[in-house]
Order: C-alpha cells, then sequence, then structure tokens
C-alpha cells in the first residue's frame, strides 16, 4: 500500500496533485494557507501539548490521540469530503496494519464544530478503492493534465499548473 492520509486528502481535491506529491513534488512551502494550517493546529494543540501529532510509518500523521479517538484538525470544514476520507484511511491503517480498532473526530476549531466519523464496512470498501486509484495514479507515467477547480487559485502547485 502507498496511499498515506495526505494522498488520501488530496485525492478528492486535485488527482494531479497526487501524483506530483507521489513523486516526490513538493510544493510551494511557504503557500500561506499551508502556513494557516499549521498555525490553527498549534493553537488548537496548547490544551493537549502531550498528546500532539503522532506520526506512524510516515503513512499517518493523527493530530491528536484521546483513547481510542482519534482527532484530525481542520482550518474549515469547506472540504468536508477529503478530511472525512482522510481520517477514514487513519482509521482503516490503524485496524489493518497495526490491530487497533478507533473512531474518529474531525475538528474545525474556528467553526466550533465537530463531526464524528466512523469506519463501517461501507466506508472500509470505499477507502479500499481510493487507495487502488492513488496507486494507479501515481503509477502512470505522466501527471494527469491540470483542470481547472475552484481551489487552483489558493493552491500551492498553482505556478507549476498553470504558468
Amino acid at each position: 500500500m502507498v496511499a498515506n492520509g495526505t494522498l488520501v486528502w488530496y485525492y478528492h481535491i486535485c488527482k494531479r496533485q497526487v501524483w506530483l506529491m507521489g513523486h516526490g513534488i513538493e510544493p510551494e512551502h511557504e503557500n500561506p494557507l499551508m502556513a494557516e494550517g499549521r498555525s490553527i493546529t498549534s493553537l488548537f494543540f496548547r490544551r493537549y501539548e502531550e498528546n500532539k501529532e503522532i506520526n506512524l510509518d510516515n503513512r499517518i500523521k493523527i493530530d491528536l490521540m484521546r483513547g481510542n479517538v482519534i482527532v484530525e484538525v481542520k482550518k474549515s470544514s469547506k472540504f468536508l469530503k477529503a478530511a472525512k476520507m482522510q481520517l477514514l484511511f487513519y482509521l482503516y491503517y490503524l485496524k489493518h496494519e497495526k490491530g487497533v480498532e478507533a473512531k474518529g473526530v474531525l475538528s474545525f476549531p474556528e467553526e466550533r464544530r465537530r463531526v464524528e466519523v466512523v469506519l463501517d464496512a461501507e466506508s472500509e470498501r470505499e477507502i479500499s478503492s481510493v487507495i487502488k486509484a492513488i496507486e494507479n495514479l501515481i503509477n502512470l507515467p505522466s501527471p494527469p493534465p491540470p483542470v481547472k477547480v475552484r481551489y487552483c487559485r489558493r493552491c500551492a502547485y498553482r505556478e507549476m499548473c498553470w504558468s
């Protein structure tokens, strides 16, 4: 399995980004959105300093774990589908690779909103399908052509696709 949480997230935003990341082509690290996301996460963690970010096998980076609940912190719920799929991937990975059953919570601190995420049979099939699709996408000899979507305007890869 080649997929990781970040690739699952981007798979639901932009397939070209998945290919670029899968081939080690890094986005612009000084992108304001990336810096803002790191800032929100660090502010959220002030209360939970002892449980901050757990990196497992460079495949999943858990923002917070409280008992058997995985908490994924996001700036906004604008990318709810991508965030949910990323968290489902974490739950799937923990179950199938580490033998750990867990529940998930998406936290949107700026919105004061939380969304529970449960890995059930249907979501396991969906995640399994996404993992295969990501592997197939990364194995392509060249990236898919850029497709203009509403996220392009603020994307860290914008220059690579549209200049």
